[in-house]
């Protein structure tokens, strides 16, 4: 796994962090490599049931795409970057690797997500940010797409105020966030892991195969009309698991329930 993220398992919860907080986390080749590897443990590890992914340092969560690196490359390569990052046809793509990682993940977005950082916080399912958070997509400043952005972020808030972030690519602060609904909760900085934990901590006591079903049909169904979604039936059944036998069992002993990681 790449030095600039790093990884690391406790109990139940994976803790992924992007390292490289001099240059403000931004995603350049070696942390896009690192995050792919970091959810690919995250999808195939049995053990791990919820993830949290976060930003070193206390000034940014990611601030998006290495542009320095990319000018390198332009000077190189005048007529094209390399893949097209906004696309996802096209790896290597973080957010859609976070997105289609079915197992619940938490962002807690300690500074600013901007631009391909606020696309990763987009992929997650959850966001809980620290006060001196702020999400922006200025790609309609630097001359870039935002692909994933434009797609999903209607989906989290007002399509109004979506597409004047798109359009402006002005940003909004924490509290603007909370209050249009892209997060879930806004905390003091020292308090950002700790909250990010217990939430993680909550989810983790539930049966995986539940856990696993609601992600990707929820993933799955996004824009799909609605009697199409509900005849939608992908990933595990819950229903003849034993994971459902043992949540009844649990229920009627007034027990805690002991899960299958499978």
């Amino acid at each position: 796994m790449s030095d600039y993220v790093l990884f690391e398992q406790k109990e139940h919860i994976a803790y992924v962090t992007l390292n490289r907080p001099e240059r403000m986390n931004a995603l350049g080749q070696d942390v896009r490599k690192g995050l792919i590897d970091a959810f690919m443990k995250v999808r195939y590890e049995p053990s791990i049931r919820v993830a949290i992914i976060t930003g070193a340092g206390d000034k940014a969560f990611s601030a998006g795409a290495d542009l320095k690196e990319h000018n390198e490359i332009f000077k190189k390569k005048s007529y094209r970057v390399g893949p097209d990052y906004g696309a996802l046809d096209e790896p290597p793509h973080s957010s859609a690797i976070v997105i289609e990682t079915y197992k619940p993940v938490i962002a807690a977005v300690n500074g600013y997500a901007l631009a391909g950082g606020c696309e990763l916080s987009l992929a997650c399912d959850i966001r809980i940010a620290s006060e001196n958070a702020s999400f922006g997509l200025p790609e309609a400043k630097r001359g870039r797409g935002a692909n994933f952005a434009t797609v999903m972020l209607q989906y989290l808030m007002p399509r109004g105020i979506a597409m004047q972030m798109l359009f402006t690519g002005e940003p909004i602060t924490a509290q603007e966030a909370l209050r249009f609904g892209l997060v879930n909760q806004v905390v003091p900085l020292p308090e950002l892991l700790p909250a990010a934990t217990a939430l993680a901590e909550k989810i983790a006591k539930n049966a995986p195969v539940s856990l696993r079903r609601i992600k990707e049909l929820s993933v799955k169904s996004i824009g799909s009309p609605l009697f199409f979604a509900l005849k939608m039936a992908p990933g595990p059944s819950p229903y003849e698991s034993q994971d459902a036998r043992e949540g009844a069992a649990a229920f009627t002993e007034k027990r805690s329930a002991s899960w299958k990681d499978d």
